[in-house]
């Protein structure tokens, strides 16, 4: 089929889509004669569509039993003007199936493929989990991995809330805070290139071109290979997602810290507190539930961390992360190994979502 006769297709089948939506939504539920006399010629001519398009009587019966039956109750329900349970499955149905299709099936496979060696074919029960919990390099990613999650949500936020305290109702409030939110613009793999440079390595006789190394060298140093000195190299690796995080957490924590409301801290205020106290006992309090939300999406966001650790060290020198040897694993062709450290990786994602989902229906019971 010709391009322009390929878009037209897609453009008809849009529209036809968008029609049987709005029949669901606005017109299948609705009560009047007009309605029934509408419902009545659906009845009608989506089965004779299907014939013409099936080209089958058979086909063309059964769809009509169907399509009828569905009409006749949407008709004696829209008698009572009943029509919201049909408006639910109709908006819900397209995210059920995305989900379903999406995120349930594939996450009932990758289970069912951690049980299984790495051609796929033969049940090896446990035998990739003892894998990563005996051999060095699951350890080190297990471990690493804990360093990641503990370290970058705690310092992103402590820093960033520093930054929204001390930024906040000052001039220059704005630059100050596009300068500290700019890295969240940059993609994972552009901040670790530039951090590349940052660490960059030459030998003592030659030029440094990374910039820390340059600096080191000024004031008489030698010249370190910061991504190859264990175990100090995790450190490094997880400055890079602070610096991308802590403008994230910066503009969400502002956001709340202008929220509070000034009455409770001009109370504190005449009660004798000073800045400190006013700051841990009424700013804090006033916008913990912020800082659980900051809190819970950066540790996600360290569980998740790949792109940092493949574009730096491809996890070498003991840098590897749980989804960095997942990929490791997989390319490899060690799809049970792989598929194993996936189903750890979401056991350890799981208490995070379940803690910030429960706090987030706290605070809808509270409002």
């Amino acid at each position: 089929m010709p391009p322009i006769l390929q878009a037209v297709a897609v453009v008809i089948a849009f529209a036809v889509v968008v029609a049987i939506i709005l029949l669901l939504v606005d017109i299948a539920p609705r009560k009047g004669k007009q309605y029934t006399v509408i419902r009545l010629a659906m009845c009608l001519l989506i089965p004779l569509a299907v014939m013409l398009f099936f080209n089958s009587y058979y086909w063309a019966m059964g769809v009509a039993v169907l399509v009828g039956a569905l009409f006749f109750w949407l008709d004696y329900r829209s008698r009572d003007g009943a029509g919201y349970l049909i408006q639910l499955v109709a908006f819900m149905a397209p995210a059920l199936l995305l989900l379903l299709v999406g995120l349930i099936l594939p996450s009932i496979q990758t289970m069912y493929s951690s049980f299984l060696n790495s051609s796929g074919k033969e049940f090896v029960g446990l035998s990739n989990y003892l894998w990563i919990f005996t051999q060095s390099d699951g350890i080190t990613a297990v471990v690493n991995t804990i360093i990641w999650v503990l370290l970058v949500p705690t310092v992103s936020t402590i820093v960033g809330l520093a930054y929204a305290v001390f930024i906040d109702r000052t001039r220059g409030e704005k630059i100050y805070k596009v300068l500290v939110f700019m890295p969240m613009a940059i993609s994972f793999v552009g901040a670790s290139i530039i951090w590349r440079f940052v660490y960059e390595y030459r030998g003592p006789e030659f030029e440094q071109i990374g910039l820390l190394n340059q600096i080191l060298v000024w004031f008489g140093g030698t010249p370190q290979q910061w991504l190859l000195n264990q175990p100090w190299n995790n450190l490094f690796l997880i400055v890079v997602l602070i610096w991308v995080q802590t403008g994230f957490a910066m503009v969400v924590l502002s956001a709340s810290i202008k929220g509070v409301p000034a009455e409770l801290l001009e109370a504190a205020e005449l009660d004798g507190a000073n800045a400190w106290q006013r700051f841990i006992s009424v700013t804090v309090p006033a916008i913990r539930p912020a800082l659980i939300v900051v809190l819970t999406t950066i540790s996600i966001a360290s569980l998740k961390v790949f792109d940092i650790v493949r574009t730096m060290t491809a996890g070498n020198y003991g840098t590897s992360v749980l989804a960095n040897e997942m990929y490791t694993q997989f390319s490899k062709f060690e799809a049970g190994r792989s598929a194993a450290l996936s189903v750890i990786l979401f056991i350890l994602v799981l208490p995070i979502v379940i803690y910030n989902a429960r706090q987030i229906k706290k605070q809808r019971e509270i409002r």
